[in-house]
């Protein structure tokens, strides 16, 4: 079976889709590689945090290329460093999120195979958080976007992370597990 024949797009997505202060630029949905594979560029602003649940894809990897700034990647509850140069590739069904805890934005480069997810994922999101003009958004809307486009939020723990940067003369990050009873 021969793949339909398609005409090369450079970077198809002039717009940046914002959920908050995150900005999302798409450079190839899955409609422009055959459903093989999506590619974004995310931007997310010094001391960010992700409002959004940790969660897992089923049907998907996710590989994340640093280009800008340290974004913290929680895997399975394990902190992973992405700078300039470094790439992780979160496996199907790894529980994850990320926060950046450095002063300065940073940026990467996401790529999802195959293209389970699109611009519609991040559209939807966007228009709840809007929707919640500053306060937190419906997390039962959300939950159930982050469901229909194969994200599966991960369940609440019994062990509770805070992650805190610590100044010595240079750049430290500690984290203290604490179990909830």
């Amino acid at each position: 079976m021969s793949l339909p024949a398609s005409i090369p797009v450079v970077n198809p997505a002039e717009e940046t889709i914002q959920i908050g202060p995150l900005g999302i630029r798409f450079l190839l949905t899955g409609g422009e590689a055959n459903e093989s594979v999506a590619m974004f560029e995310l931007t997310v602003p010094g001391r960010e945090r992700l409002q959004a649940p940790a969660h897992s894809h089923d049907h998907y990897e996710e590989t994340i290329y640093g280009i800008e700034g340290t974004i913290t990647f929680t895997v399975n509850g394990e902190p992973i460093h992405i700078g300039p140069g470094q790439a992780l590739c979160i496996p199907r069904g790894a529980v994850h999120r990320f926060d950046n805890f450095a002063e300065n934005k940073a940026k990467a480069l996401c790529v999802i195979s195959p293209a389970a997810i699109g611009p519609e994922y991040f559209r939807e999101v966007a228009e709840v958080a809007k929707a919640s003009a500053g306060g937190p958004p419906d997390k039962a809307r959300l939950m159930e976007i982050m469901k229909r486009h194969g994200l599966t939020p991960a369940p609440p723990t019994a062990v509770s992370e805070r992650a805190a940067v610590l100044s010595f003369g240079c750049r430290c990050t500690v984290r203290i597990a604490t179990f909830d009873k």
